[in-house]
């Protein structure tokens, strides 16, 4: 009588069987090493053109409003001051606006090259004097005597006429002649606070018609 012969159990070998299946699975589902330094250039360039985008917008669009200090500031041409009067004022726009003779006209920035207090016209004196410290200034800006390093800075100015054409002083640095012209003739001036020049250095001559 021939005997039965035990069978095995066919779970282990089917236990084998899915485990390979499983890791391939688990490793089609992973990234490769590559692929995750291909991901993270990816999200730096696309950092990177982000932040140079948002510098490019930043500089590109205006920051300031006409007649807000530190853009384009306007000045009335009817209040421009003869040759050689006191000079103009405008605190908004931190600025006097000086008729120099023989020179033509300039505008100086109102704070004192030395430590930044408000120097103001003395007509007594015909200079700028620094109430702190004592710099003095010529009508034109040019130093005259104290601590202040330079005489006092200046803002590039456009004056328009009005047959439409203009004369600035962005490129000159000095005052932009107008003895050849009559002050009814001016249409316009622009005043740009936000591009100072720094003020004549020490020993600078008077400035004369260019």
């Amino acid at each position: 009588m021939a005997t039965a012969t035990p069978t095995q159990s066919s779970t282990p070998s089917a236990a084998r069987t899915a485990a390979p299946a499983q890791a391939a699975q688990l490793a089609v589902a992973g990234i490769s090493r590559r692929e995750f330094l291909y991901y993270i250039w990816g999200a730096s360039m696309l950092m990177l053109l982000g932040g140079v985008g948002a510098v490019v917008i930043w500089y590109a669009l205006p920051r300031f409003r006409e007649g807000e200090f530190g853009g384009v500031f306007p000045f009335d041409p009817a209040d421009l001051p003869r040759p050689g009067d006191a000079p103009v004022t405008v605190p908004a726009g931190r600025f006097h606006v000086a008729n120099v003779p023989d020179a033509g006209l300039i505008v100086l920035y109102q704070v004192c090259t030395h430590l930044g207090c408000l120097p103001k016209w003395e007509t007594s004196q015909d200079r700028f004097a620094c109430p702190c410290h004592g710099s003095q200034y010529e009508l034109d800006g040019r130093w005259i005597g104290g601590p202040a390093p330079r005489g006092l800075d200046l803002f590039p100015t456009t004056v328009v006429f009005t047959d439409g054409s203009s004369r600035s002083n962005a490129e000159t640095q000095r005052p932009i002649p107008l003895n050849d012209v009559s002050l009814a003739d001016i249409a316009a001036v622009r005043v740009d606070t936000g591009a100072r020049i720094n003020g004549p250095p020490h020993g600078t001559p008077p400035y004369t018609q260019s």
